[in-house]
């Protein structure tokens, strides 16, 4: 670069200087007085910045490239927060929702689902905004870089909106969260006491194996569980809180019930061997006591009147029948418990045991029969006296606090007493062989009757 430059005036002396090179070296070059040379060395543009304009409109454009990219890093954490807060807040909806099916939950779900949809919304126009401006062109003019710094900056505020607005509807979500959380504590322990009982009855039923006892229907029954445990393994998110819970409840409740029916089984088939045992010594020893009932027939006929007797003429026959019957149900709950058919052993014993209580009813009947009859033969007054007492009883009861009887007790009172009469004199004129036997069924009848008053007068005071 050449430049002449005007001769200069020092002193009066006019010089002509010819010069090469910048404003710099010009200043150099001319020997002037000092602050005459600071002045022309200021006067001269980008002396000092390596010449020319070109720098500070370069400069501003660096500027505002950096701001934009503050910008952009700006709305880079607010989209980053936007999001966090939304996934944080996905969790309450989904605890609330999993928890409760009213009409509030759902509605929760579906306000959530719509700001979803306003921040799907603004992360697409964010991620625009992103692709529209590139930060890194070399070519990036100050326009572009303010353009981009607004938008990006925008971008930063309609995500912070969001991310405010989203906390908001959050925090309003309490109550709720809460309540859902205190029902959510409920599935965990529900479910581990479940899986517990399933455990223990899984145990219960090997130790009954290991006893050589059949328990098919407890196996079925344990079987029957497994669905139900897959189900609670899948947990409250995919079946719902209270159905989960009431699931667990419910599959502990049924696995205990496997459990204490596997854990009495071994007790079970030993009082049933027991059971059977005692049957058989049983029906051995009403046998033995059937055949002593005949002579206690012959007994009867010789000494007292037909009609004290006639019904218990039968009783050794039917006595041997229904120890005979006895004996062969025995034998068929003895091949039901060889074969572990619990059921079938169970219905047999009972049946064995109402056999053999009528049979010894029926013997003892005869023996009971001599007993009384020889009572009465000897001496009747204690029975008419027995008999009379309870009248008496029944009717100064009758009277209390009263001055005459109520009609519903007086009546059965005096036929009590006419019916006591009539059987003494019935007795009185038998002669040598009266009905002893009537006589006494007669007695227990008043009695009965007398009893049936008192209960009923107690029962209205």
């Amino acid at each position: 670069m050449e430049q002449w430059v005007a001769s200069y005036g020092i002193g009066g002396e006019r010089d002509h200087v010819r010069l090469r090179g910048t404003a710099t070296e010009l200043a150099l070059q001319v020997v002037l007085p000092l602050p005459l040379l600071a002045a022309a060395v200021l006067a001269v543009p980008g002396a000092f910045t390596g010449g020319g304009t070109r720098r500070w409109g370069r400069g501003r454009a660096e500027d505002l490239r950096l701001e934009a990219q503050q910008a952009k890093d700006a709305a880079a954490a607010a989209f980053y927060d936007l999001d966090t807060a939304q996934r944080d807040l996905r969790i309450t909806i989904e605890t609330i929702t999993a928890v409760g099916d009213s009409k509030q939950a759902a509605r929760v779900g579906v306000d959530f689902a719509e700001f979803g949809q306003r921040i799907d919304q603004v992360s697409h126009e964010y991620i625009n905004v992103m692709d529209a401006h590139d930060l890194e062109d070399p070519q990036l003019d100050a326009a572009t870089a303010s353009r981009a710094r607004h938008d990006l900056s925008r971008m930063r505020d309609q995500l912070v909106q969001a991310k405010v607005d989203l906390e908001r509807f959050g925090h309003g979500l309490g109550p709720m969260l809460e309540k859902a959380e205190n029902q959510l504590r409920q599935v965990a322990p529900a479910v581990e006491r479940a899986k517990r009982s399933l455990l223990a009855a899984t145990q219960a039923l090997d130790a009954v194996r290991a006893a050589r006892l059949e328990a098919d229907e407890l196996a079925m029954s344990l079987a029957q569980l497994g669905p139900e445990l897959r189900m609670l393994n899948e947990g409250a998110a995919q079946h719902g809180v209270q159905a989960t819970v009431q699931r667990a409840e419910d599959v502990q409740r049924r696995a205990e019930q496997i459990t204490a029916e596997a854990e009495r089984m071994p007790q079970q088939a030993a009082d049933m061997d027991r059971r059977l045992t005692s049957l058989r010594t049983r029906a051995q020893a009403i046998a033995t006591r059937a055949e002593q009932v005949d002579p206690v027939l012959s007994e009867l006929r010789r000494r007292f009147s037909a009609a004290c007797w006639q019904d218990l003429q039968r009783v050794p026959q039917q006595a041997a029948e229904s120890v005979r019957q006895a004996e062969e149900t025995l034998r068929e709950a003895q091949r039901a418990r060889d074969e572990q058919r619990w059921s079938d052993v169970s219905a047999r014993v009972t049946t064995v045991q109402a056999l053999l209580a009528r049979t010894d009813e029926s013997v003892s009947a005869a023996g009971d029969r001599l007993r009384r009859l020889n009572e009465v033969s000897f001496d009747p007054s204690k029975e008419i006296e027995k008999t009379r007492f309870t009248v008496r009883d029944a009717q100064r009861m009758a009277m209390s606090g009263r001055s005459v009887p109520e009609p519903r007790h007086a009546e059965p009172l005096d036929l009590a007493v006419a019916r006591l009469d009539r059987a003494v004199d019935a007795l009185e004129r038998g002669g040598r062989n009266p009905d002893y036997w009537l006589f006494l069924v007669e007695m227990q009848s008043v009695r009965d009757m007398v009893g049936a008053v008192v209960d009923d007068i107690r029962g209205r005071r």
